[in-house]
């Protein structure tokens, strides 16, 4: 167990940082170029856990990969070159790599056996495997094909019209990457738009692929013969929302953080904060790869309370938890609704956020589909934990910053999973 714990900033925090890479867009970019013709090269990659295991159950898949410092390069195999894996696939931690790679290997003619950890296999997974079997793959697993471990025997698609009850870029992408080996066209709609990192990658892989935002729906062409590229991953905009949240909490803070992916399907925090009075400003926005990026220039403000629901919650269904932390520091009343997808993360994020905040002596309550927090209160630091939880442990670990005492975050290994050296990248941007 790895124990870090977090003081106050004399002088606020201040500086430049490089945020690291998108999680999202990193996992997308092997898996893409594994099933792709040829050489792709992948800068920016984010060396987190999790992406790893999205490396490793390709390699096993037979996908050479090769890890270098500054980039991976992957010698694509083509749709249909996987080869049956000898071991079972696992994931890790990775719910991201569980649920797409469960829409690629609905495509292929052969069996596999796909897990993870003790809290991927708690985690439900009928959100996708109910339309793959759609489709025409046999999946079975614990709970009716609910709970890993998934046995997955895949080929002889076809196209579906999927309605998804949710807006989860994981049960739109798993369904869109099975189209691709489908008969016919596939296509999905949502309740809200949830963030288009696949089909902004497919296009560029060379699929037809067309987003339709106002009706919520995207439509893929099966059969599609994807190219290698050349990626820059931008920075992690979830990743980043650490580091706002604590310049704009924390007094006498300026911070810049450098090459911010600035999708509009992701960004929903930035629209938050300035709601809340939080003084960003965004320079140099421009485009890499079909996705905006920009720099972000945040400083401390004096925030108040709002509410956040209905379409926003897709837009930033990742930064809830730090946002919780930053309304404990705003002036007033801050309702979280529409969230219940939090329920089944790593962890139930509502609980326990709201548990942990509680214990550091803060006003917060949880609700069946969120969290209602009253700010203002001045916070008592001690020990909370992060359950193995990356986002949870790095947004407790913020309440340090402006508590009364010290915050100890126990379990904190947990936050290598998407910010590798947050810690002490957090330390080396104090005063």
């Amino acid at each position: 167990m790895t124990i870090e714990t977090i003081t106050g900033a004399v002088n606020g925090l201040n500086g430049t940082l490089t945020i690291p890479g998108d999680k999202s867009i990193s996992h997308r970019a092997v898996l893409f170029a594994s099933i792709a013709r040829g050489t792709s090269r992948i800068r920016g990659f984010l060396k987190g856990e999790d992406c790893l295991s999205t490396i490793r159950c390709m390699k096993q898949l037979g996908v050479h990969i090769e890890e270098e410092q500054d980039e991976i390069t992957v010698e694509g195999k083509g749709l249909k070159g996987l080869s049956e894996p000898v071991e079972v696939l696992y994931a890790g931690n990775s719910g991201t790599t569980v649920r797409l790679l469960s829409g690629i290997l609905a495509g292929m003619d052969f069996h596999s056996v796909l897990t993870g950890d003790a809290s991927i296999c708690r985690r439900p997974m009928s959100r996708v495997t109910g339309p793959l079997k759609q489709m025409g793959a046999r999946i079975d697993g614990r709970d009716e094909g609910n709970l890993t471990p998934l046995s997955i025997r895949g080929g002889g698609l076809r196209g579906i019209h999927y309605s998804s009850p949710v807006a989860s870029a994981q049960v739109k992408s798993a369904v869109l990457l099975a189209g691709l080996y489908a008969r016919g066209q596939t296509n999905v709609t949502e309740p809200f738009v949830s963030r288009d990192h696949t089909e902004r990658m497919l296009k560029a892989f060379g699929a037809e692929v067309n987003a339709d935002p106002e009706n919520r729906r995207v439509t893929v062409e099966g059969g599609a013969h994807l190219e290698g590229r050349n990626i820059q991953v931008p920075g992690d905009i979830s990743s980043a929302a650490f580091f706002i949240a604590a310049a704009l909490m924390t007094p006498g803070s300026d911070l810049v953080l450098k090459n911010v992916g600035m999708n509009p399907t992701r960004s929903g925090i930035i629209d938050v904060v300035r709601d809340m009075g939080g003084d960003l400003e965004i320079s140099r926005l421009r485009e890499e790869n079909g996705e905006p990026v920009a720099d972000l220039r945040v400083k401390y403000s004096k925030l108040h309370g709002t509410e956040i629901g209905g379409e926003m919650i897709p837009r930033l269904i990742d930064e809830i938890p730090v946002l919780s932390v930053l309304a404990a520091q705003a002036e007033g009343k801050t309702v979280i609704r529409d969230a219940a997808e939090l329920k089944v993360k790593e962890t139930n994020r509502i609980d326990t956020m709201v548990s942990q905040l509680v214990s550091l002596g803060a006003d917060a309550k949880a609700t069946e589909d969120g969290m209602v927090i009253h700010g203002g209160s001045v916070l008592s630091g001690g020990a909370v934990s992060s359950f193995h939880d990356h986002r949870v442990g790095m947004s407790l670990g913020l309440c340090g910053l402006v508590s009364k005492e010290p915050v100890t975050v126990r379990d904190a290994e947990a936050c290598e999973v998407s910010y590798p050296g947050f810690f002490e990248e957090l330390r080396r941007i104090k005063s």
